[in-house]
């Protein structure tokens, strides 16, 4: 939820496009936005009081394919954090295409991205089919 602006504005544009788009509740919302915590313990408990991780599922589950915007983070190229990696490999477990905005980044878990066959933009949003 770091680029909440750039998602807001990819949906945005996706939408134009004539794409029906599914972004997290919390997009937008800055009580529940961990973009907007510092603390660890405001980020767990609000993930547990709104069930963040299984939501997500549920809207991989509906959709088509999942979009991976990932930007630059803690100097790393393409950054995929944690919850998104965990989304990617639910989305591969459900047999959904897996787009990436940015090329693979090199990082402890590249292989398994790697692995999971994502599709690379390459920062175009109108390459998607």
């Amino acid at each position: 939820m770091q680029f909440h602006v750039e998602m807001a504005k990819a949906q945005e544009e996706l939408e134009a496009q004539g794409f029906r788009v599914l972004v997290p509740i919390e997009l937008g919302n800055e009580k529940t936005n961990e973009a907007y915590m510092s603390r660890d313990e405001d980020k767990i408990s609000t993930k547990i009081e709104y069930d963040f991780i299984r939501e997500h599922f549920k809207k991989i589950e509906k959709s088509d394919v999942i979009l991976i915007l990932n930007y630059k983070k803690k100097r790393i190229a393409g950054y995929i954090g944690g919850n998104t990696f965990l989304e990617m490999g639910y989305a591969f477990g459900l047999r959904k295409k897996i787009y990436l905005l940015y090329p693979v980044p090199k990082m402890d878990y590249s292989v398994e991205m790697h692995a999971m066959k994502p599709i690379v933009l390459n920062g175009d949003l109108s390459k998607l089919p």
